[in-house]
């Protein structure tokens, strides 16, 4: 029964491009028709368990399924399954690839809500499930220039990430209208690549916040490395202990850190911001987003990827914003550039799989993989976007035209 419910469930799905399967009991089907610009994907599943399971729960169980060696891909790899399932349904256009059953939706709807709900304590132990799983793992994905862990800017097609990542540090450092000695703070600091950048490009002091102790020992270490250290502090602390502090800055920069915060918890998070700011401050705010409304966190990424995340809608960011008098002054929505960045870290996976699976297994490698490329489709297929909105205390903080941009992101680049 399941099996006959799968063929049906793929066969509504493929149709550009073609998906080959083979069934535990050898029974054969093929999907879809060959088309330019769609992969042609085989697979086998080894036992009759994994048509059930993907049919209660398509991510979820598609994913621990190929996590297990249960569904192999004997022709093409992850990525192309997944953007071929999802490249035939597009967001755009209305389409889904299927939810879970009823019943997991459900549970889903409860753990995901429960989940948010990020305490101190919960939040450094989110935190430490994703980031110090140990620095090597990111040192052979990421750019080893700037270590960004987040979305890179692609004014060029032709650029190189480590070259797109400096665009987009530079992209956001014109928004922040840096002036010399200005103080800076930087929520969710990673392995310091912003906060280096912006001491040495525009010379201003910079306070880096994390919940990594992996993060925190690395930054510390390319602060120094880059001679930076003297402009560039960095600390292990919870960003609502900091307004209890008397310290106030006149920039806040946080990237890729509030799909960490959860949905409880944003009210919170621009209280604090709002409270840490100078009267003229300025912050920059860059998040994954949701291109429509609100939404839930789906199972594997939950269990797997990011425990208590949740990717914001645009207007649920805005309406927690708005309650504390944060003049929304820019905002840009990035739709493909995170795509052209999960597919070079992606690309480095490949590169780096033996390595990889040294430092865990197999499984983790084929769980890491999967991640990336359900990302990566989400962006290209799915609702998924980034948001960069530009946040004032003041509405005479910043020039009252845009020009300004432009002037400020070339100085960027062309300082050494």
């Amino acid at each position: 029964m399941s099996k006959g419910l799968v063929k049906k469930y793929l066969g509504s799905i493929v149709s550009k491009g073609t998906l080959h399967v083979a069934f535990a009991d050898g029974e054969t089907a093929k999907f879809g028709t060959a088309e330019e610009g769609f992969p042609d994907i085989a697979l086998r599943l080894t036992d009759d368990r994994v048509s059930r399971d993907i049919l209660l729960d398509p991510r979820l169980g598609a994913a621990e399924a190929f996590m297990d060696g249960r569904l192999v891909i004997e022709s093409g790899d992850v990525m192309g399954l997944i953007a071929l399932l999802r490249g035939n349904a597009p967001w755009d256009r209305g389409g889904s690839i299927g939810r879970p059953s009823a019943f997991r939706r459900l549970r889903d709807r409860i753990g995901s809500g429960l989940e948010s709900v990020n305490n101190a304590i919960k939040s450094q132990s989110n935190v430490a499930h994703h980031y110090d799983i140990g620095n090597d793992l990111y040192q052979l994905m990421l750019d080893p220039e700037h270590m960004q862990y987040s979305c890179a800017y692609w004014p060029s097609e032709d650029m190189t990430l480590a070259e797109a990542q400096e665009a987009k540090l530079a992209h956001i450092a014109a928004k922040l209208a840096l002036e010399p000695g200005q103080e800076v703070l930087d929520i969710g600091c990673g392995w310091g690549g912003m906060a280096i950048f912006l001491a040495s490009r525009a010379g201003v002091n910079v306070h880096g916040i994390t919940l990594s102790e992996a993060q925190l020992a690395l930054a510390i270490e390319r602060a120094e490395a880059a001679g930076v250290s003297d402009r560039v502090t960095f600390e292990l602390v919870d960003y609502r202990d900091l307004p209890k502090r008397p310290k106030r800055y006149d920039r806040i920069v946080s990237v890729g850190m509030f799909e960490h915060v959860g949905r409880p918890q944003f009210e919170t998070f621009f209280d604090c911001c709002a409270n840490l700011m100078t009267a003229g401050g300025v912050m920059l705010l860059h998040t994954i987003g949701r291109m429509g409304s609100p939404g839930t966190t789906d199972a594997f990424t939950r269990k797997y990827i990011f425990p208590g995340g949740y990717i914001p809608a645009l207007s649920e960011t805005m309406a927690a914003s708005e309650r504390f008098r944060l003049i929304p002054t820019d905002i840009e929505i990035l739709r493909l550039h995170y795509a052209k960045t999960l597919r070079e870290w992606y690309k480095r996976c490949e590169q780096h799989r033996e390595a990889i699976i040294n430092l865990f297994d197999e499984r983790f490698y084929r769980m890491w993989t999967f991640y990336l490329a359900g990302a990566t489709a989400a962006f290209e297929h799915g609702g998924m976007c980034n948001f960069q909105i530009q946040y004032s205390r003041s509405r005479h903080a910043l020039p009252i035209t845009r020009d300004y941009l432009a002037d400020n992101e070339s100085d960027m680049l062309q300082k050494p």
